[in-house]
């Protein structure tokens, strides 16, 4: 039993007779909205309580740099450029030649940092696309939309030359019992 527990029991609305239909809607409305701000409380103690008791001793947190590495995670980059975040892929630059960066988002911006939060190293549109999202200069032989251009490792010195059929098919020889090859 905490503080404020003995004003934590919902209890049902009271009969109530009134003439007026409106006047009977109003009273329950205002013990419907008494009864769910009693659920949303924090250890049996109702909110207006807590906020109050709490409150005064809340201050807003300061940005120090442990602060900020905990907001952006460490993830490691993938061998074909990608770093994943929520469930989806992200791409990171060809010229960033470390192993792990930080990651962040900021409504439906995300944001990928060097891993020591020196620079910012790509921003990304977040969608709800499940598809790779690519980045400008994320290959190092990138083609015209960014993607890499998979050249042959040889020249190609292909020809292609019709052989003539042999007269004769010497696998149906044996059945030629007329002799007429």
């Amino acid at each position: 039993e905490g503080p404020g527990s003995e004003g934590a029991r919902v209890t049902r609305p009271e009969k109530v007779a009134c003439a007026d239909p409106k006047e009977t809607c109003a009273l329950f409305r205002k013990q419907d909205l008494t009864k769910h701000r009693r659920r949303r409380a924090v250890g049996c103690v109702p909110r207006d309580e807590h906020e109050g008791a709490c409150l005064p001793a809340a201050r807003p947190l300061e940005v120090t740099a442990e602060v900020e590495a905990w907001l952006c995670p460490r993830r490691k980059i993938s061998f074909d450029g990608f770093v994943s975040y929520e469930g989806r892929r992200f791409g990171v630059p060809y010229w960033y030649d470390r192993r792990e960066c930080r990651v962040s988002r900021e409504g439906r911006v995300l944001h990928v940092y060097s891993d020591d939060l020196s620079r910012e190293i790509a921003v990304h549109a977040v969608t709800w696309d499940r598809r790779d999202s690519w980045c400008a200069g994320q290959w190092a032989d990138g083609g015209d939309d960014g993607q890499p251009c998979e050249l042959p490792s040889q020249p190609v010195a292909t020809t292609v030359v019709q052989v003539a059929p042999p007269p004769a098919n010497p696998a149906f020889a044996k059945f030629d019992f007329w002799g007429r090859s």
